[in-house]
């Protein structure tokens, strides 16, 4: 479109924008607290807004080895290598292709990232855990032209070019600093586009976003197997980018300590795009054996993991109490804080400075999204004087869903609805459960490809989640169960096997599990089954290293008994299997519930 159409496209855009902002500044809700969001239409515009707001903050904390200190590169070196790779893109003949990036989290991961979105093509973030057979299946449906990888996948990408079976024309090695045969440098494209920046090229800097249209092409790792292929737009983040921060206080002098892939949109909105909106800085983690090292050298603020990560740390800590003999001192030392919370003193950096040592000393906030996570473990961390609250979100809303505001954190809930948002349930059951739906600007485009997928979760603008629960009256959102998971028994019972699998994981030895139905043995009902991992330090913490089978077998099923004791005939447990093997699981390390091999007894 020429220039005027297009100035005249962004003033309509803008103008929806500030609705939302209008939005946010009525919204009567007073668990929405913070109404500090800017207006923006597209992450070209955030990244530039935050760029030239905040020049010479740390965007980025980066490490070029492992024995080196991290190092930051602000958001006007951000913004001018963002600047160069897009405009290296576009000379290389990528403008409006499918541009793919894969590999780990790092500072050029995220460049890339932005180098497609804000001016080049469409961006299709791949997860690098994927076989190179199902990463082919997502280039041929995406219809994939470039791709940014990481180094450990050159050989399977040059294959798959080679292979004539594939659209790609262009492969860029992040990873390498010289052009091999049939790959690129990225430094090469990187150092190309800024020699033409330079030089006046106005290519990328001056592209045009639209809003609405298709920018993002997400692949969801869903525990049937079956990747849909998410359409996410500009309009979708950006929405998501001005709402979220009213519940949570987010700042520029904050640090996110990124853990989680970035192809995934929890990590990739919220981990990512987030803090840049806000003038924030990201420190990327070496990987899981060095988390507690580099929080201890970056003091990171802010931290968004899933149940395991924080569950882990949670039982590490009160271990550890247990071996020193410091259990009931710590026991204690949590009585006394918390009523000295109840004269508004607080104590937690005096009696709790060993453990948030662990975290870096400074950490203010931890999130946790994902999965369910025992309420417990959130409490507990907010006995120690972190913030620590639970979100709910599906690629599908970009995505966010609801969040707990830090101010009022219900630790039962996944939060509630944020400003120009809503949620309801749809016909919930006796008991007021029934299936969440979202509706708000920030709901996805549609599944690429399948309109008929479509149209079963996308009606009359309410996406239907598959996920089960109720809204209690102050509009906090309570999660009981995925719809496609619920067993019915053959008297009409709904049986949620996630709620039995959070009463199990809470059993001290048990480290995960997964419930199930089979028929019982006269054919006239269905009986409800479980099988059970262990968690082998636990296990001999209580038993002991030569511990009894039979002895752990009857601790199981004790413990199965006391939890069948709380529940109806119909919910009950009748037969626990102990699992030696690990459950086959997606590459979110979720459980694959419709595997028969997890149903191995």
């Amino acid at each position: 479109m020429d220039n005027n159409e297009y100035l005249e496209l962004k003033k309509r855009e803008m103008s929806v924008a500030m609705e939302t902002i209008k939005a946010i500044d009525e919204c009567e809700d007073k668990l929405i607290k913070y109404r500090e969001s800017r207006p923006i239409t597209d992450l070209k515009m955030m990244l530039e807004g935050s760029s030239s707001t905040f020049p010479q903050r740390p965007a980025f904390w980066v490490k070029k080895s492992h024995k080196e200190p991290y190092t930051a590169i602000t958001y006007a070196e951000l913004q001018r290598d963002v600047n160069g790779l897009g405009t290296g893109l576009i000379s290389m003949g990528m403008k409006g292709k499918r541009i793919a990036v894969i590999g780990a989290n790092s500072y050029k991961w995220a460049e890339s990232y932005l180098a497609v979105v804000c001016g080049t093509g469409i961006v299709v973030p791949l997860d690098k855990e994927l076989s190179p057979a199902e990463l082919k299946q997502l280039v041929i449906e995406a219809e994939v032209s470039c791709v940014i990888m990481g180094k450990k996948h050159k050989k399977d990408f040059l294959e798959m070019m080679k292979s004539g079976d594939t659209k790609i024309e262009l492969l860029i090695n992040m990873d390498a600093d010289e052009d091999e045969e049939d790959v690129l440098a990225f430094t090469t494209c990187l150092n190309k586009g800024k020699e033409l920046l330079d030089s006046g090229d106005k290519s990328f800097t001056e592209a045009q976003i639209i809003g609405d249209e298709m920018s993002i092409l997400l692949f969801t790792s869903g525990t049937t197997g079956i990747a849909k292929g998410v359409m996410l737009s500009h309009r979708n983040i950006c929405e998501d980018l001005m709402i979220a921060p009213t519940v949570i206080r987010l700042k520029e002098d904050q640090i996110f300590f990124s853990v989680l892939p970035l192809h995934h949109t929890y990590e990739c909105t919220c981990g990512f795009l987030m803090p840049l909106y806000k003038g924030a800085a990201i420190a990327y983690c070496e990987g899981l054996k060095y988390i507690l090292s580099n929080m201890q050298e970056i003091k990171p603020t802010y931290f968004l993991g899933v149940p395991a990560i924080f569950e882990m740390f949670y039982k590490k800590i009160w271990s550890t109490a247990r071996k020193n003999g410091k259990e009931e001192k710590l026991k204690k030392a949590i009585k006394i804080s918390r009523f000295a919370k109840k004269f508004g003193i607080d104590l937690t950096d005096k009696l709790f400075k060993d453990i948030k040592n662990l975290f870096g000393g400074r950490m203010h906030i931890i999130i946790c999204g994902g999965a369910a996570i025992n309420p417990d473990v959130l409490n507990g961390f907010m006995d120690f004087g972190i913030t620590a609250v639970q979100g709910y979100g599906l690629t599908e809303a970009a995505p966010m869903g609801a969040l707990n505001p830090d101010t009022a954190p219900n630790s039962n809930s996944v939060g509630i609805a944020f400003p120009n948002t809503t949620l309801k349930v749809v016909n919930p059951d006796e008991n007021g459960i029934g299936e969440i739906c979202i509706k708000g600007a920030n709901i996805m485009m549609g599944y690429y490809k399948r309109p008929d997928l479509t149209e079963e979760v996308l009606k009359d603008g309410w996406f239907h989640t598959g996920d089960l629960g109720y809204i209690d009256e102050k509009g906090y959102v309570f999660l009981t169960g995925r719809k496609k998971n619920v067993i019915i028994t053959k008297n009409g019972k709904n049986v949620f096997p996630e709620e039995l699998e959070y009463y199990l994981n809470n059993v001290p030895g048990i480290s995960e599990s997964m419930v199930f139905s089979r028929d019982g043995e006269l054919g006239n009902d269905i009986i409800i089954v479980a099988s059970v991992r262990l968690d082998d330090e636990e296990i001999e913490e209580k038993f002991g290293k030569d511990a009894d089978r039979a002895e752990i077998e009857k601790y199981i099923n004790e413990e199965v008994d006391k939890i069948n004791e709380k529940n109806p005939l119909f919910k009950q447990i009748k037969h626990v299997h102990i699992r030696e093997e690990e459950f086959i699981k997606n590459t979110s390390q979720k459980i694959k519930r419709f595997e028969e091999g997890n149903k191995a007894f």
